[in-house]
């Protein structure tokens, strides 16, 4: 398996319209690992890792969110696989 690593800051309106618990849905669905968060400055954290095609289409998702959301801008690093995380979970 390709691995790949991301960490992503989204900003826009992406509080309080389901951004976390979708993008918890779709990371479970491509069976990636790592966690989503809200920020206190009103963005939203993910750090995924897993599948490099996978992580590509997680990446391409964020980008549009989920309905409800707006995303004005998604800053994506590629971050090294670390292998610490056994699922996709929502922080708090």
């Amino acid at each position: 398996m390709n691995s790949k690593a991301i960490q992503v800051h989204v900003e826009g309106m992406v509080q309080g319209v389901g951004f976390r618990y979708s993008t918890l849905y779709q990371a479970r669905r491509l069976g990636l690992k790592g966690y989503v968060q809200n920020l206190p400055d009103g963005m939203v954290k993910v750090v995924a890792e897993g599948d490099a095609d996978n992580i590509e289409r997680l990446k391409t998702w964020i980008k549009r969110g989920p309905t409800g959301a707006y995303v004005r801008k998604a800053e994506v690093r590629y971050i090294r696989h670390s292998g610490l995380y056994r699922d996709f979970n929502i922080e708090y």
